[in-house]
């Protein structure tokens, strides 16, 4: 009876060393999303070509009030903010001696249109089909959407604790859209 319990030992002791090796050797063996939200969020990550240091961050950043009270609002509104600071510095580095006045004006023609704006962006990236959202929100929403979209560059700029890497994303991400910004 003690030979056997020493060879069980042994055995388990042996799987363990060798799913510890296989872990090392393979960094994605452990870590292996398995569910559909995860996967998605992988699959997200290298449409932006963007890696998370904290996925955390993405995932609050696709989450809806409506599913849970650690939500993207707060992420949404910090992403807002990278995204005129962005569309700012674009527009100045292109007319340093651009009136404010005229900043602000470009800057109000392109808000009015952001729920539009960033709803299609989020929309191209597959957002409706990530955010989690409860059964009585329609994720295809543009607000929710647009709220997922600039949630995403409020958990970039908090995760490279940065809203320059942050803005660079967004601008990689809408750049053709910044091309018309740019001509008025």
């Amino acid at each position: 009876m003690c030979h056997l319990r020493q060879f069980i030992c042994s055995i388990l002791l042996a799987f363990a060393l060798y799913s510890s090796l296989q872990a090392q050797a393979n960094p994605s063996f452990s870590t292996r999303p398995t569910s559909p939200f995860s996967i998605a969020l992988e699959t997200l990550q290298n449409q932006i070509q963007y890696t998370f240091q904290d996925v955390e961050l993405l995932r609050r950043a696709l989450t809806h009030a409506s599913y849970s009270g650690e939500n993207n609002r707060a992420l949404s509104v910090l992403g807002e903010k990278v995204i005129e600071g962005s569309v700012s510095l674009q527009l100045l580095s292109k007319d340093i001696d651009m009136s404010p006045k005229d900043l602000n004006r470009v800057i109000v023609e392109l808000s009015s249109n952001v729920v539009t704006s960033c709803a299609a962006d989020g929309g191209r990236l597959g957002l409706q089909k990530i955010i989690r959202v409860s059964r009585k929100t329609n994720s295809s929403a543009p607000a929710v959407v647009c709220g997922a979209f600039r949630a995403m560059f409020g958990a970039i700029a908090i995760d490279k604790s940065s809203l320059d890497s942050a803005g660079k994303v967004f601008l990689t991400i809408h750049g053709k859209g910044m091309e018309k910004a740019m001509a008025m």
